[in-house]
């Protein structure tokens, strides 16, 4: 029986952003953005947040409890656009078109979108609810050869209000879904499947 499912997952691309605009009056629903594309993506690395505690009972492990608090890492990209640098990290552009950083701004909220290639079919994430700092600035004299530097975003990936984390496309994904999914920020129907 033949499957679409990918036996190994290489590359990384398509990643986007969609700024969080507004919160539902109740604090639970995220307002997002048009999802902008970040280009010079390099390397994705996100460790998952939780823990695993043990209860005891009758001298034993009677039940495990799991947190899921999301996922903390880096995503390095060739170079931070200007337009991120404007909606997420809070940066301005003054009169005279020059990008200045205050220090009484606070970044944006921001879902989170990118895509694994693999060997039968590419694999769409978006995390619902990542924040990020401003990046270190680095750079280093040209030498015989010309090496790019790259720039570093530290994310924290944290669950929405009502417990979503994360989201990506399977085999069984609707091709609908699936060929939208960067059109605008995916929120999953459970109307049907438990």
């Amino acid at each position: 029986m033949a499957t679409n499912e990918n036996k190994v997952k290489f590359g990384l691309t398509n990643v986007h952003y969609a700024k969080i605009l507004s919160w539902s009056e109740d604090g639970q629903t995220p307002t997002y953005g048009t999802p902008v594309r970040i280009p010079g993506a390099v390397n994705l690395s996100l460790d998952a947040n939780g823990e695993n505690e043990n209860f005891y009972a009758d001298n034993t492990v009677y039940y495990v409890t799991g947190s899921n608090s999301g996922y903390e890492g880096d995503l390095e990209i060739a170079l931070i656009p200007q337009i991120f640098a404007v909606d997420i990290l809070g940066e301005k552009l003054d009169n005279k078109g020059v990008l200045v950083e205050q220090s009484n701004v606070e970044p944006a909220e921001f879902a989170l979108f990118w895509e694994f290639d693999g060997d039968k079919t590419h694999t769409r994430h978006v995390s619902y609810r990542c924040s990020t700092t401003r990046p270190a600035m680095n750079g280093q004299t040209t030498e015989d050869t010309k090496t790019p530097q790259t720039d570093t975003l530290s994310l924290k990936a944290v669950p929405l209000p009502n417990g979503l984390v994360k989201a990506k496309t399977v085999p069984s994904t609707d091709s609908t879904v699936y060929d939208e999914w960067y059109d605008a920020v995916y929120m999953p129907d459970f109307s049907t499947n438990p």
